[in-house]
Protein backbone atom coordinates (compact mmCIF):
# COMPACT_ATOMS: atom_id res chain seq x y z
CA UNK A 1 0.00 0.00 0.00
CA UNK A 2 1.19 3.78 -0.38
CA UNK A 3 2.02 5.42 1.88
CA UNK A 4 -0.02 8.46 2.42
CA UNK A 5 1.01 12.00 4.00
CA UNK A 6 -0.30 15.69 4.50
CA UNK A 7 1.40 18.87 4.95
CA UNK A 8 0.66 22.72 6.01
CA UNK A 9 1.93 25.06 3.54
CA UNK A 10 2.62 28.76 4.51
CA UNK A 11 4.13 31.01 1.41
CA UNK A 12 4.85 34.94 1.50
CA UNK A 13 6.25 36.71 -1.55
CA UNK A 14 4.01 37.79 -4.55
CA UNK A 15 2.03 35.39 -4.31
CA UNK A 16 -1.61 37.26 -4.58
CA UNK A 17 -2.85 38.01 -7.89
CA UNK A 18 -0.48 35.89 -10.19
CA UNK A 19 -3.34 33.03 -10.46
CA UNK A 20 -1.35 31.17 -7.87
CA UNK A 21 -4.43 29.32 -6.07
CA UNK A 22 -5.68 28.59 -9.64
CA UNK A 23 -2.76 26.62 -10.65
CA UNK A 24 -2.20 24.88 -7.29
CA UNK A 25 -5.69 23.77 -8.25
CA UNK A 26 -4.94 22.41 -11.45
CA UNK A 27 -1.86 20.74 -10.34
CA UNK A 28 -3.15 19.07 -7.36
CA UNK A 29 -6.36 17.90 -9.36
CA UNK A 30 -4.04 16.63 -12.08
CA UNK A 31 -1.88 14.76 -9.29
CA UNK A 32 -5.06 13.72 -7.18
CA UNK A 33 -3.65 15.17 -4.30
CA UNK A 34 -6.84 16.52 -1.63
CA UNK A 35 -6.74 20.03 0.80
CA UNK A 36 -7.38 23.34 -0.37
CA UNK A 37 -5.73 26.81 -0.58
CA UNK A 38 -6.15 30.18 -0.21
CA UNK A 39 -5.06 33.86 0.04
CA UNK A 40 -4.54 35.36 3.96
CA UNK A 41 -5.46 38.70 4.64
CA UNK A 42 -1.62 39.56 5.24
CA UNK A 43 -0.76 38.59 1.63
CA UNK A 44 0.59 35.18 2.16
CA UNK A 45 -0.66 31.91 0.63
CA UNK A 46 -1.85 28.68 2.58
CA UNK A 47 -2.18 25.21 1.73
CA UNK A 48 -2.99 22.16 2.71
CA UNK A 49 -2.26 18.60 0.92
CA UNK A 50 -3.14 15.32 1.13
CA UNK A 51 -2.76 11.77 -0.62
CA UNK A 52 0.17 9.78 -1.50
CA UNK A 53 3.72 10.57 -0.25
CA UNK A 54 5.10 11.38 -4.00
CA UNK A 55 2.48 12.98 -5.28
CA UNK A 56 2.20 15.47 -2.05
CA UNK A 57 6.38 15.84 -2.35
CA UNK A 58 6.00 16.91 -5.94
CA UNK A 59 2.94 19.60 -4.80
CA UNK A 60 5.26 20.93 -2.48
CA UNK A 61 8.30 20.79 -4.57
CA UNK A 62 6.16 22.69 -7.18
CA UNK A 63 4.92 25.04 -4.61
CA UNK A 64 8.37 26.27 -3.74
CA UNK A 65 8.27 27.97 -7.38
CA UNK A 66 4.57 28.57 -8.22
CA UNK A 67 3.33 29.63 -11.35
CA UNK A 68 5.61 32.02 -13.78
CA UNK A 69 4.44 35.62 -12.35
CA UNK A 70 5.08 34.22 -8.79
CA UNK A 71 8.16 35.36 -6.60
CA UNK A 72 8.36 32.87 -3.54
CA UNK A 73 10.67 34.66 -0.78
CA UNK A 74 9.70 32.59 2.61
CA UNK A 75 8.45 28.97 2.57
CA UNK A 76 7.14 27.43 6.08
CA UNK A 77 6.23 23.84 5.85
CA UNK A 78 5.30 21.77 8.73
CA UNK A 79 4.47 17.79 8.10
CA UNK A 80 1.43 16.76 9.23
CA UNK A 81 -0.50 13.03 10.42
CA UNK A 82 -2.15 11.97 7.67
CA UNK A 83 -6.23 12.60 8.10
CA UNK A 84 -7.77 11.30 4.64
CA UNK A 85 -10.52 14.42 5.85
CA UNK A 86 -10.91 15.57 1.90
CA UNK A 87 -12.61 14.19 -1.10
CA UNK A 88 -11.13 16.73 -3.68
CA UNK A 89 -9.20 19.86 -3.68
CA UNK A 90 -10.43 22.97 -3.14
CA UNK A 91 -9.40 27.08 -3.63
CA UNK A 92 -10.98 28.81 -0.43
Amino acid sequence: MTEKIRCHLLVSGRVQGVFFRNNTLKKALALSVTGWVRNLPDGRLEAVFEGEKDKVEEMVDWTRQGPAFAQVDDFRLSWEDYQGEFNTFKVR
